[in-house]
């Protein structure tokens, strides 16, 4: 075997991001980015190391290996300074992602250091063939950044590294909070033995608001009244710096969960005036407007309501070039409901629906596209036509669930006239069970 084939074998066989199979579509990478440029960098953040190391992965994957770089050699820094030492398990993954680095830059003589170095570590393992804890829980948190499907298999490597060492509270708070947000979205509750490592988390994790937000949610869920705990936990979530791992996005969703918009947008617009130029808490903000607008009973609003919403979409828009396309079917769906007329919305979705896309945001859009024929333009047969275009591709999320159980209300109705082709289409529909 050549040396160079010997290199290559080497590099395959290590756990780090480079073989962990995150390839994802270009779009997907520049949400990742975004969402890990939201979270920060302040020190005596826990996951910094993993943040780092995942920040250099992102960066390569664009094309820009000196950035990679700097963000590598950060991570080792990092968890340097985090572990109070100079080497440990902690650095396999890190090491690796510099090995992989180094001979995707042709510096292979580098590369063999570091692979020097993990394989230095790796003999230091009592049991060779297990994956080290620090290692499981690293791959899980990294895993917890991308699709649904991720992270299940997230909550199972926490779940490894926490057996194999359970004292680190951290761990378990943040399987917790991937399982949840998984099903954020959908009408499946928990299983109660989640809900009660849940109640044990936050007792043992008791200064991590975010996972107090994930609580409350649940109980708010639950039918349970949550207003008061809901209200001090928000004074003290705006204490703590701007970042989306301080637990406001969740707070918001159990006034979401309450119906209590008003209150949303407060809480919101406080935040926004501690750091008025925070594109993370615009994004939170303008969430809660569209909201307020969306899905209120309140009927015709304040012109106000309509034009801070616009405003904080726009902003948002801007503001995340690269994974702003949620936004801009929320900005088409406020727009036609603001009094501004139909031409903007027209246009917005002329241009997504045109737009070269994969077949994840090529959902999102159907779905949206759908619900604005149906809700303001009133074009129900090719409304209908578009959810069944969003229900067509395979893939687990919501936009997909949404689609179908709109499409099953409809045939239940049956007061369209294409009830039959409803129905035929949902009998023959792939990787899904309809009623």
């Amino acid at each position: 075997m050549s040396s160079a084939q010997s290199l290559e074998n080497s590099l395959e066989a290590l756990q780090c991001h480079f073989t962990w199979n995150l390839d994802a579509s270009r779009s997907k990478i520049l949400r990742v980015k975004d969402k890990l440029e939201d979270i920060g960098t302040e020190e005596g953040n826990f996951w910094l190391g993993p943040i780092y190391n995942l920040q250099g992965f992102i960066q390569n994957q664009l094309g820009s290996t000196e950035e990679a770089l700097s963000s590598f050699n950060q991570a080792t820094e990092t968890f340097q300074q985090q572990k109070h030492a100079d080497e440990g398990p902690w650095l396999m993954v890190n090491f690796g992602n510099l090995a992989w680095l180094h001979h995707l830059m042709g510096e292979d003589e580098k590369s063999q250091d570091y692979l020097s170095k993990v394989d230095a570590l790796q003999k230091k393992k009592k049991k060779k063939e297990e994956l080290h804890p620090e290692v499981c829980a690293e791959k899980a948190w990294t895993l917890m950044k991308f699709d649904k499907e991720k992270k299940q298999q997230s909550a199972e490597l926490f779940q490894r590294a926490i057996q194999m060492q359970p004292d680190v509270v951290e761990w378990q708070s943040s399987r917790l909070i991937g399982l949840l947000s998984s099903i954020k979205h959908s009408d499946v509750a928990p299983d109660a033995d989640v809900l009660e490592d849940l109640r044990v988390a936050r007792e043992e994790d008791s200064e991590n608001l975010y996972l107090a937000a994930v609580d409350l949610k649940q109980q708010a869920q639950r039918g349970e009244r949550v207003e008061d705990e809901a209200r001090e936990l928000s004074e003290k979530i705006l204490l703590d710096p701007v970042s989306s791992y301080s637990g406001i996005k969740p707070l918001l969703r159990i006034y979401r969960q309450t119906d209590s918009y008003d209150e949303a947008i407060d809480v919101a617009e406080r935040a926004l005036r501690t750091a008025p130029e925070s594109r993370y808490l615009k994004r939170c903000a303008a969430l809660c407007y569209k909201w307020k607008i969306v899905f209120s009973r309140d009927g015709r609003l304040n012109q106000s309501m309509y034009d801070r919403a616009i405003s904080l979409l726009e902003d948002v828009i801007a503001l995340y070039p690269g994974s702003s396309l949620t936004k801009e079917v929320d900005l088409a769906s406020v727009w036609a409901k603001s009094g501004r007329g139909l031409r903007r919305p027209d246009q917005i979705f002329k241009d997504l629906l045109e737009r070269p896309v994969d077949p994840a945001d090529q959902q999102i859009i159907y779905n949206g596209y759908a619900k604005y024929l149906n809700f303001d333009r009133k074009q129900w047969d090719e409304s209908i036509r578009y959810h069944m275009k969003a229900a067509a591709i395979n893939r687990d999320c919501f936009c997909r669930t949404n689609s179908i159980k709109t499409l099953e209300r409809i045939r239940d109705r049956g007061r369209s006239r294409m009830c039959r082709q409803i129905q035929e289409f949902l009998e023959n529909l792939e990787g899904v069970q309809t009623v």
